[in-house]
């Protein structure tokens, strides 16, 4: 196939022997298969950041630093320079990402080569030894859905461990490898030590992977994986292998509610014994008298519409009084 633009600088240093098709392209970059060292591999091709939005991107972005004040400048004002900046910080924080998480035992593609804004990573197949399918490609049985949920909680209980949350976690984001399931797509992986969404982050994704594996196997919708890891990461109890149930329950101090309402009066009460200074006295005896003199305004307005619809009723009735009966003349 002709050799697209992008993948052409790799083509001629040698890293890539041959493009040989495209696999897919989504919003966010395009994948080739290419042949690489001798061996099958894709290349990702993050597309042009002057097309894409940058919207929501902060909540996943936050905790990442950059030292360059000039380079900080252009990215929170969001220049030409500035979104490019952001791209490139994007493209790097899931290179970054695929290492780390390589090297902590999480399954995701292994990573080769990562150079303009192209990144060559593993070829995840399936059993037929063609590219993999996504999860959201096929339909597996109840037996089976249970052991896909159980074998990705423990990738994100790692990826926890590791410091890390995906962010994206979903059905179109898990390529099912012969040997299981495969986590791809981790531009939006955040950190979970300095993100303050990270906890949300994470719950959403567990959740998710709940409810779309709930479709399969429906005792899933109720489980509460989310919530139990992040527990156990914050007590700093979280281990990769750490035993999961899926039960939680949130324990906090019970509240005192007789207590609290003695505290309430006894404030109000201590309160009233306060000394009121003249100029407060003054304008709260102001307010009284404004609220009565438009009290007895109302009143006295209320009053006069129902004697004047009384004498209008009276009237009326007189008048109808005065009608002849029908009937011949005299």
């Amino acid at each position: 196939m002709r050799i697209p633009e992008s993948l052409a600088p790799l083509v001629e240093a040698g890293t890539i022997e041959e493009v040989l098709r495209p696999l897919m392209s989504g919003k966010e970059a395009a994948v080739f298969l290419v042949r690489s060292e001798g061996e099958l591999r894709v290349a990702k091709v993050y597309k042009d950041a002057h097309h894409r939005s940058f919207r929501q991107r902060s909540q996943y972005s936050e905790g990442r630093t950059v030292r360059n004040s000039r380079q900080r400048r252009a990215m929170a004002k969001g220049s030409r320079y500035g979104k490019a900046l952001l791209e490139q910080a994007w493209q790097n924080a899931e290179v970054d990402a695929l290492y780390r998480l390589h090297h902590a035992g999480v399954r995701v593609p292994t990573p080769y080569e990562f150079t303009d804004d192209v990144l060559v990573m593993e070829l995840i197949t399936g059993l037929d030894g063609e590219p993999a399918p996504r999860l959201f490609d096929i339909v597996p049985t109840r037996t089976e859905a249970l052991s896909i949920h159980k074998h990705l909680v423990r990738q994100v209980v790692r990826m926890l461990c590791a410091g890390m949350v995906h962010g994206d976690l979903s059905e179109y984001n898990i390529l099912m490898a012969a040997e299981g399931p495969v986590i791809i797509d981790l531009p939006q992986a955040t950190d979970a030590a300095h993100n303050r969404n990270s906890e949300r982050i994470l719950l959403r994704d567990v959740r998710h992977l709940g409810q779309y594996l709930g479709r399969f196997a429906p005792a899933l919708r109720r489980t509460k994986y989310g919530p139990e890891m992040w527990h156990m990461y914050k007590e700093g109890t979280l281990h990769p292998d750490s035993e999961l149930t899926g039960k939680f329950s949130r324990k906090g101090p019970r509240v005192d509610t007789n207590s609290v309402i003695e505290e309430i009066q006894a404030a109000a009460a201590e309160a009233a014994k306060t000394p009121v200074s003249g100029y407060r006295a003054k304008k709260e005896r102001q307010l009284a008298e404004a609220t009565a003199a438009e009290e007895a305004r109302a009143a006295q307005g209320a009053k006069e519409k129902g004697e004047s619809e009384g004498g209008k009723g009276k009237q009326r009735r007189r008048r109808r009084r005065r009608r002849p009966r029908g009937g011949g003349s005299s």
